[in-house]
């Protein structure tokens, strides 16, 4: 059976999985990490921690891009006869 592995999509994601992955291994304090890394302790596996951590830096982005979001259509409600017909 195959396991997905999945790269980090920039470099400040590689650089907090890795931050992230020596404090499961005990290498690092949990005190010491911040923001992404110490979420990533939490709800992330080494395995995974690991496959993150191992993606090589260099072609990718130094922040991920920003998701550009659909434009939010509006429902306008049925403008009414002016001689009172529907």
């Amino acid at each position: 059976m195959r396991t997905l592995v999945m790269p980090a999509k920039s470099k400040k994601q590689q650089m907090a999985a890795g931050a992230a992955l020596a404090a499961k291994r005990g290498e690092r304090s949990r005190s010491s990490l911040k923001g992404a890394s110490k979420q990533m302790v939490k709800s992330m596996s080494q395995k995974q921690l690991e496959d993150f951590a191992k993606t090589r830096r260099k072609n990718l982005p130094l922040k991920k891009a920003k998701r550009r979001s659909q434009p939010e259509f509006k429902i306008r409600p049925r403008p009414q006869d002016q001689h009172g017909e529907k």
